[in-house]
Parts: C-alpha cells; structure tokens; sequence
C-alpha cells in the first residue's frame, strides 16, 4: 500500500503459495437412478497437456423466435397522440378567449348604442316645440311693472 524505503529492502522476498483444499462431501438426498429420455452424446477432449476430458456435450439454449416489432413503437404512437390532444385543447383555450374577448365587445357596443339612444330621445323631449307641454297657462294681458315689482 506504502512504498517501502529504498534502503529497506529484502533481497528475495517470501512468496506463499496456497493449495486449493478439496471440500467434504455434502450429505445429500440419496440419487435415485432415471432413465434420460434419450442418450445423450458423450464427448472426449483432449487438453494440450495430454489429458482427456470427458463428459456429455451439452446443448446450447435455443433463443425464443424473435417476434415482429411493429414499425412505429407504441410509445411514439402514445407521445403523438398526447401531442396532438394538447394541441387540441390550446386551440380551443384560443378560441374560447377570442370568444370572451367578442362577447366583451359586443357588450360594450350595446351599452354605447342604449346611451346614443336614450341621450337622443331625452334630447328631443328638452328641445322640442311641442304644443302643451302640460301644467298651467297664464295668460298675462296688462303687466306693470314698477320698480322691479310685478303688477298683474
């Protein structure tokens, strides 16, 4: 982990060398001889040392048939059609407030053209020279006026 210090150094080092102890036996439940279904092959090989290694060959594990993926995956499909409904509903928050907006307008040109209207028809009720106009007529004759008192 630290260096050692140059001076310090053994001229041959002590090398362990551990042997790989066999393990005991585990007491099992006793084998019960079947019949394989067939015979399997036995295969032979020779290691470059001269030694031979037997046993069962054993079969490699078939991979399951790919299936068919579909062109487009259903995850793009979903995210589209999130898309395209987001899309929908922003569109009509536009319309419903360009529809507020108009009703607002529409609102405020009906307010305007009451008050043109009423303001006209209280116009012509002041200053029109209508006939009677209701009340009391009197009908001054002979008036004398004296010292800015009125003598009827």
């Amino acid at each position: 982990m630290y260096p050692e210090t140059p001076g310090h150094l053994p001229a041959e080092r002590a090398v362990t060398i551990h042997e790989p102890v066999p393990l005991a036996p585990v007491q099992a439940a006793p084998l019960v001889p079947m019949q394989p279904g067939s015979v399997p092959a036995v295969a032979s090989i020779v290691l470059p040392d001269g030694r031979v290694v037997t046993g069962y060959a054993i079969e490699p594990a078939q991979p399951e048939p790919v299936t068919a993926k579909p062109v487009v995956s259903r995850t793009a499909v979903n995210i589209a059609l999130g898309g395209i409904g987001f899309g929908a509903v922003c569109g009509g928050l536009v319309l419903l407030t360009a529809f507020v907006a108009a009703l607002a307008a529409f609102v405020h040109q009906l307010i305007i053209l009451a008050a043109v209207i009423f303001g006209g028809w209280v116009a012509v009720q002041v200053f029109s020279a209508s006939g009677t106009r209701g009340g009391t007529t009197v009908n001054i004759r002979k008036a004398v006026i004296k010292r800015n008192k009125f003598y009827g």
